[in-house]
């Protein structure tokens, strides 16, 4: 039997990346997260990338609910749009520190750059990683994963 993939897929992995498995849209959102851009033009600016496909991409982002668009009009100049992460698209803030973090141990650079998270209260330095229920660090190395029903991963 043919595995399905995208929207449809019974697989979480597949059904996420269905909505940000492409570099751009990923690049947005980190763009979004890090630096606050929400405009056409900054965007671009920082990506280097087409403006037919900062569009498109733009225009997926907003269908697959990871950010709004807005109308904005500066006094003098003709209304445009931003764009604003929800909170789906602030969720991904886990998938970036992780990718950040892979990148900087796997792929590592003597001029690379790196986000560095910190609690917006306290401003102490935060790490990711996999805890118990009852807060224990759990390295990597030391991780099973297993195919389990989202519904029994809900209820713990």
């Amino acid at each position: 039997m043919a595995k399905t993939l995208g929207k449809e897929s019974t697989c979480s992995i597949a059904r996420s990346l269905e909505a940000v498995g492409d570099t751009w849209t990923l690049l947005i959102i980190r763009e979004a997260m890090l630096t606050g851009a929400t405009r056409f033009r900054e965007f671009r600016e920082a990506l280097g990338v087409a403006p037919n496909i900062l569009s498109k991409r733009l225009e997926k982002i907003v269908e697959d609910g990871l950010m709004e668009r807005r109308t904005y009009q500066e006094p003098g100049s003709r209304s445009r749009d931003e764009y604003v992460l929800t909170e789906s698209g602030r969720a991904l803030t886990l998938v970036i520190g992780a990718l950040a973090d892979w990148g900087r141990i796997h792929r590592p650079r003597p001029d690379g750059t790196s986000p560095c998270f910190t609690g917006e209260e306290t401003g102490m330095v935060v790490r990711l990683g996999f805890v118990t229920v009852d807060g224990e660090f759990v390295p990597p190395a030391e991780l099973v994963a297993q195919r389990t029903p989202d519904t029994r991963l809900a209820a713990s």
